[in-house]
């Protein structure tokens, strides 16, 4: 059965927020709010994990997983960004957008797009999530808490927790997040393309 952690939305427990970070250490999946809407996540180098996710949203071995990250400075360590695209991209984090990149050797090669070689990379605009990042001290390897054959994430932690109780170890549950996942920018050829409009305002990136 996943734990349940109660956390309040702008000033998260410490002691929650630690016993959350321990289980992710551990191997654990975690669904958690961001500001575009809940997520699916693990420690970046749990395979486990990675399969979990996969199985529960049925994902083939083109989708992009993204790595969440603390801040821009994280984020530089596992993506390339070149100088033309590092004000554009700095100036939309924190918010509500993914960016794909190619990826550094940081980032382990069963997460790159297996052709492309990239990585999706975000930096969420949530006080619990940062809380997360900043305790653990590394990205969390997520993806999008949509189910299969649904059009909308779901949204509310109970529910998470009934509906995924036997296949996740944790919801942390910070009230509404909003139903919208993040806006997706794929930055790896020479122009961007937006790959799903979505939280973030996508009219900067066209």
């Amino acid at each position: 059965m996943a734990k349940y952690f109660d956390v309040h939305p702008d000033n998260p427990q410490p002691r929650t927020i630690g016993q959350v970070v321990d289980l992710i250490r551990s191997g654990g999946l975690v669904a958690y709010p961001t500001d575009s809407c809940f997520a699916l996540g693990c420690a970046l180098g749990n395979k486990d994990g990675l399969d979990r996710i996969r199985d529960i949203r049925h994902l083939g071995s083109n989708h992009h997983f993204t790595l969440v990250c603390r801040d821009f400075a994280q984020l530089g360590q596992f993506v390339q960004i070149n100088n033309a695209l590092f004000r554009a991209i700095k100036a939309a984090t924190p918010g509500s957008y993914t960016f794909i990149l190619p990826a550094t050797r940081e980032v382990p090669r069963r997460l790159l797009h297996p052709k492309k070689k990239t990585v999706g990379v975000r930096i969420p605009d949530h006080a619990v999530a940062q809380a997360i990042l900043t305790e653990l001290g590394e990205p969390l390897l997520s993806s999008t808490l949509l189910l299969p054959d649904e059009t909308e994430p779901l949204t509310q932690g109970w529910e998470i927790k009934e509906r995924l109780d036997h296949v996740i170890d944790a919801v942390i549950d910070s009230g509404e997040c909003g139903t919208e996942p993040t806006t997706v920018i794929d930055f790896s050829q020479d122009e961007p393309e937006i790959v799903r409009r979505g939280a973030g305002d996508p009219s900067r990136f066209e």
